[in-house]
């Protein structure tokens, strides 16, 4: 079910009503009634897929508590949850791929990708992993996890939650509160206001040039450059706030999973603000067990590197995919490298933000592309200065770009509001509470926006593809 559908619309009001009119004991089942439904609407059969992983990580949670061959059940739930992983996602790409180097032709599975089987995997991993390194008890109630995997505001998409931070909440109660109620839905309005507004809006110019690159001018190139960095991250930052958003009316407070990451002024600093949930788990599960900076420089780039490539993997399977990822692990690798001459430009900071975006939406054009051959004609397309024509009819010589001139100018006005917003505000717009009377303008903004100006097509995310 999407977030911008009119199911969610009747979906959310009812399950938070219902929630909160359910006895404590009960609400377990009420949630994990609501989220099968919430997932069955994807692919039903999916679900069994779902509830199998459970139950292997419930029962390992707790045979590795009990030290009964710890280790090797720890092993089980990795081999069940990445095999499970690469039989959906990997399989076909790297059997094609070795069948074009061997000239062979081996037969492929064509199966459909279940609905955010990279996050739900991972999030239960971090719970087996965690179990296994102490830092988690076991649980020994079944709903209780089951919930934990499937709570349905973070189950597609993230963010990846951890057990010590998600699995408590869930046990407690939790009274209704007005001010939770506000509060998640201003900021449910706001990832609405991200995605209907600026992310879908976009789409259509930036899937024409990214689908046709050299049958469009160069300027509409680089305009979709841009435009697609501003649209990835209004999707899929306005889906962690109406995650966020749906959770809180009802009480729970998931991670945190952007903070402002355009204002970053390196690469290490993006990732630091970037879907967050994903680059800590990344470093806490891949990075540190690899060694981190406790082995050498050396090794400590090399693992900077792998975690960046297995990243960008974990992102799709797709080479593009890999050489994006092996894009900002070089970035970081060189920004250590060249630290200490770029700390002291300390004047200079607008300029490191600026360099910083350039390379972030460079790196955009490898995760965006459809293949290698899709990217290198997207990256020829913005040197083609014979291809130059700045004329009104550039921006409309192609009829399917869908986004006339004055929309154009109406979403830049957004993005800049947006951005504005985010400057001066934390990232859960809490601390708007401060100023009623400038709470309620936004509030009451943000809702006409979309209502007059929201694209409601029934777009799916971009993350979900993942």
């Amino acid at each position: 079910m999407l977030f911008n559908s009119k199911e969610f619309l009747l979906f959310f009001p009812i399950v938070t009503l219902l929630y909160f009119l359910t006895p404590h004991k009960f609400r377990w089942i009420q949630l994990i009634c609501a989220s099968c439904i919430f997932y069955a609407s994807f692919i039903p059969s999916y679900l069994l897929i779902l509830f199998a992983l459970i139950i292997i990580d419930f029962t390992a949670g707790i045979l590795i508590e009990k030290k009964t061959n710890k280790k090797k059940w720890l092993i089980i739930s990795i081999v069940a949850n990445l095999g499970l992983l690469f039989v959906f996602k990997y399989y076909d790409f790297f059997i094609s791929s070795f069948d074009r180097i061997s000239g062979s032709h081996s037969t492929l599975l064509h199966l459909a990708l279940p609905i955010g089987l990279s996050f739900h995997t991972f999030q239960s991993l971090s719970y087996t992993i965690e179990v296994y390194r102490g830092n988690q008890k076991a649980i020994k109630h079944l709903g209780y996890y089951s919930l934990y995997v499937m709570f349905y505001p973070q189950l597609v998409a993230g963010p990846i939650e951890r057990p010590y931070n998600l699995l408590p909440q869930l046990q407690a109660r939790h009274s209704f509160s007005p001010q939770n109620l506000y509060e998640g839905l201003r900021l449910m309005a706001w990832g609405f206001f991200k995605k209907t507004v600026i992310a879908d809006r976009l789409s259509g110019y930036v899937d024409t040039v990214f689908s046709s690159p050299k049958e469009v001018y160069t300027e509409n190139i680089w305009l979709g450059i841009i435009f697609f960095a501003v649209q990835i991250y209004a999707d899929f930052s306005g889906y962690s706030d109406i995650a966020l958003g749906s959770a809180r009316c009802m009480g729970f407070e998931l991670m945190i999973n952007f903070n402002r990451p355009y204002q970053s002024d390196s690469v290490r600093e993006f990732w630091k603000r970037w879907h967050i949930s994903l680059s800590s788990w990344f470093k806490d599960y891949v990075y540190i067990p690899l060694g981190g900076n406790k082995k050498g420089i050396w090794r400590k780039r090399v693992n900077i590197l792998l975690t960046f490539v297995l990243s960008g993997l974990w992102h799709g399977a797709g080479w593009h995919f890999i050489i994006w990822g092996l894009l900002h692990g070089f970035y970081v690798v060189v920004y250590e490298l060249l630290s200490p001459a770029v700390k002291k430009i300390k004047a200079a900071k607008g300029i490191r933000v600026l360099m910083t975006l350039f390379l972030i939406s460079f790196a955009w054009i490898f995760f965006r592309a459809s293949s290698l051959q899709n990217a290198a004609d997207i990256i020829t397309q913005t040197v083609h200065t014979s291809n130059l024509s700045f004329s009104h009819m550039a921006l409309k010589q192609n009829s399917s770009f869908q986004i006339g001139n004055f929309s154009i100018a109406f979403v830049i006005a957004c993005t800049l509001f947006m951005f504005c917003i985010e400057k001066i505000t934390n990232p859960l717009l809490t601390n708007m509470n401060k100023n009623k009377t400038y709470d309620i303008l936004f509030f009451t903004t943000t809702v006409l926006l979309i209502i007059f100006f929201g694209v409601f097509h029934k777009t799916s995310f971009i993350y979900f593809q993942f």
